[in-house]
């Protein structure tokens, strides 16, 4: 019989601040709703107050001494929280692991063209799993597919860390780049002053035009 898989128990919610009367404690260090400190005030002061002006007293500090407890309309601010997270997940990059593979006898304009698949993988912000497949008697040489890895990682190290060292796991041998955002950020720019640069040498190499356009020759001179 297939032992059932016991299931994982949810993990419990945060636990929500005390609020009105679920404070306990006699005094609490009120703050209103514009930050500011207005002291130390029984509970049953501070509550008073949270209800003349239409809002709830919020614990904030349970742990400070005294407690410190905060006048807000708790479920507005509830509701903010939540359109928060909600956000914060909406914005989040989720990262994916990518896979290149190859194999042990690549050609050499293979090796480049695989190189530059996995920058562009990892220029997305994804994590990068490259793979030698060893096929028959190739795997009697390891040491082929660690040296093409180490070839790889050697052309892309300004863009990219190692998360796991190359590691032989079956016939296959891997190895797990991440993104090296500030590498890729100082390569960018690199390119772009060398672009720059290459600009101008251009243009100040450009022979200068006469008004008609046809460009000006030194004249040719004689005795």
């Amino acid at each position: 019989m297939r032992k059932r898989r016991s299931k994982v128990p949810p993990k419990p919610p945060p636990p929500q601040p005390r609020i009105n009367e679920r404070i306990r404690v006699p005094e609490v260090r009120v703050i209103d709703e514009e930050g500011q400190q207005v002291g130390v005030l029984s509970t049953a002061e501070a509550i008073a107050m949270a209800r003349e002006r239409d809002v709830d007293l919020v614990e904030v500090s349970g742990q400070a001494s005294p407690p410190v407890a905060r006048l807000m309309d708790f479920g507005r601010f509830k509701y903010e929280q939540s359109k928060k997270e909600s956000e914060a997940r909406k914005n989040q990059v989720k990262t994916r692991l990518r896979e290149v593979r190859m194999k042990p006898k690549i050609d050499v304009h293979d090796i480049d063209f695989k190189t530059r698949t996995v920058e562009k993988l990892l220029r997305q912000g994804d994590k990068v799993k490259v793979t030698v497949m060893f096929r028959g008697r190739e795997i009697t040489h390891p040491q082929i597919g660690k040296n093409l890895l180490d070839r790889i990682f050697v052309n892309l190290e300004d863009v990219a860390t190692k998360e796991k060292d190359a590691a032989l796991e079956g016939r296959h041998m891997s190895m797990i780049l991440i993104p090296d955002k500030r590498g890729i950020a100082a390569r960018d720019r690199a390119a772009e002053l060398e672009a720059e640069a290459q600009n101008g040498a251009a243009q100040a190499g450009e022979e200068p035009e006469s008004e008609s356009g046809e460009p000006v020759t030194a004249a040719a001179s004689g005795d």
